[in-house]
């Protein structure tokens, strides 16, 4: 029997029978291979996620592989039993900055699959064919199942616009933080410094193509040309804008609790540093992070720990919220 989870409300969740939505005109139905859970499904679990970017009762799932079963009207039948995965931001399509490639920004305020919208914790998930990338016909599903993450991280790596020779580093070593290497070190640098608390993460960081690892407390460079940060901690924006060179550019990922260390505004204007930020992910750096993936320079299979049925979300988001250093990438399998 086909299964989905349905969180009810905060803290009440129920593994349930599913029945796959037929895709209308212009959608696609998705047969699930696999679908992570990152801290925001936690946040979705426990209620602390903000007002308005969750609605209960609600199937989770944003992170997510699978091939095409099905598609409706007016999308192409060449797409029926192809390897995808999705985009989750539903855009309006019509606003100037939904014009501009900008969908995350999308004035017309905000729904995402698995968050305002049905999510791929099921058997099947129905979306607009619209926010669907290919993949290669040799692509692993369990690995492409990491690919949203690894998009925004890709969206932080088109900021960057690190160049082959440049000097560059990662500030943080979770998921956000390895696919920041990977990136990096597909632009040849120089030299690739990871930075984070965790020492257990060098020999991974290493094997993606870090040149160095320090930890914060330890004497760190002033002279990096690029640091894209994915820690989130209240210190790792002070940590990471410190490595830079004056003019150097920093691209920050990482959602702090509010009340975190801030930038000082002197400092950056006196060093006339360069500052960008990323939140989710627009469909050019989708098609950047398939594209990678799919020339085999992005590996997500090391960052999976676990895969676990359906059934036993409640100890996947346990996991995921355990803080042990053993715990990599969580994978749910319909």
């Amino acid at each position: 029997m086909s299964t989905a989870v349905v969180v009810e409300a905060p803290g009440v969740h129920r593994v349930t029978a599913h029945t796959p939505a037929d895709p209308g005109p212009g959608e696609a139905l998705v047969a699930v291979h696999a679908v992570g859970i990152c801290g925001s499904d936690r946040e979705v679990y426990q209620g602390n996620r903000p007002e308005g970017y969750v609605t209960y009762p609600l199937t989770p799932g944003h992170e997510w592989s699978g091939t095409v079963a099905a598609v409706g009207a007016g999308v192409p039948a060449s797409l029926v039993g192809r390897k995808v995965v999705g985009e989750g931001f539903r855009n309006c399509q019509v606003c100037d900055r939904c014009h501009a490639g900008q969908t995350t920004l999308c004035t017309a305020g905000y729904e995402e699959t698995g968050f305002t919208r049905p999510g791929a914790m099921a058997a099947t998930l129905t979306l607009p064919a619209r926010l669907l990338h290919v993949l290669p016909d040799d692509a692993d599903l369990t690995a492409a199942a990491l690919l949203e993450p690894a998009a925004c991280v890709a969206a932080a790596a088109l900021k960057a616009n690190a160049r082959p020779g440049e000097r560059v580093a990662v500030v943080g070593t979770g998921t956000l933080g390895m696919f920041a290497v990977q990136f990096l070190a597909a632009v040849s640098p120089a030299e690739l410094l990871v930075v984070d608390v965790r020492d257990d993460r060098e020999a991974l960081s290493r094997r993606f193509g870090a040149t160095g690892f320090r930890l914060p407390d330890a004497e760190l460079p002033d002279d990096i040309d690029v640091v894209i940060e994915t820690a989130g901690s209240a210190s790792a924006a002070r940590t990471a804008a410190a490595l830079l060179r004056r003019g150097g550019r920093l691209v920050l990922t990482g959602l702090p609790a509010p009340g975190a260390d801030g930038l000082d505004p002197t400092g950056l204007v006196v060093r006339q540093l360069e500052v960008h930020t990323v939140f989710g992910a627009p469909p050019d750096a989708w098609a950047y992070a398939v594209r990678v993936f799919g020339a085999g320079l992005l590996d997500p299979l090391p960052l999976v720990t676990h895969e676990l049925p359906l059934t036993e979300f409640p100890r996947a988001i346990e996991l995921v919220g355990a803080g042990d250093p053993r715990v990599g990438k969580v994978l749910l399998r319909p």
